[in-house]
């Protein structure tokens, strides 16, 4: 075999595995841009919701002129909800008198799950919710009792246990002289929406 003929199968042997290398390169690259990190997982709320035992009820009627939810782009602002029983009573009294901070933050876990029954009705679905942005939370109490985060991580740590991470948000918890029909506690929030 000639010089000229040698030379032409190398060249030819070189760039085939040129062509090679560069396909499987890109085909790996694409796959490992498909793959989450191995330390993330797929978060799914409405399981969560289920794992947690959580059946959501139907989302309340507004007891006076407003509506439970208004979209602004991305955001999803729910007006205060309190904490309403299956029976269509509420938890009442005053936070440090009627109740402990315990049946207290417990209310607060049950206006949690009336304001993911109203997220629930708006979106249809609760992997839609992109962030739990703020929330505000009110504690009818006495103006001595001064344990109204502890009251209000009721709601906050459900958040938490539905949304992961998406759960964690900015807060408020303040205590108020009254609250309408004597609720214990009243919670709204803002959520960001993904619409993808």
């Amino acid at each position: 075999m000639d010089l000229k003929a040698q030379t032409f199968r190398w060249l030819s042997f070189a760039l085939s595995t040129l062509i090679l290398l560069i396909t499987f390169s890109c085909s790996s690259t694409e796959n490992q841009n498909q793959q989450l990190p191995k330390n993330q997982e797929v978060w799914d709320a409405e399981q969560k919701l289920k794992d947690l035992g959580i059946v959501l009820p139907e989302a309340s009627a507004p007891v006076a002129n407003y509506v439970n939810a208004v979209r602004s782009g991305n955001l999803l602002f729910l007006a205060g909800k309190g904490p309403g029983l299956p029976d269509g009573t509420f938890i009442t009294g005053k936070v440090g008198q009627d109740l402990t901070i315990e049946e207290g933050k417990e209310a607060a876990r049950m206006v949690a799950i009336n304001q993911l029954a109203v997220l629930k009705a708006e979106l249809g679905d609760l992997n839609k919710v992109k962030r739990v942005v703020k929330v505000l939370g009110m504690v009818n109490c006495g103006p001595d009792f001064t344990q109204q985060p502890q009251v209000i991580n009721g709601f906050s740590d459900l958040m938490v246990e539905v949304f992961g991470e998406k759960g964690k948000h900015a807060r408020s918890a303040v205590g108020m002289n009254a609250l309408p029909m004597d609720i214990s506690v009243e919670v709204e929030l803002i959520v960001e929406i993904d619409d993808n």
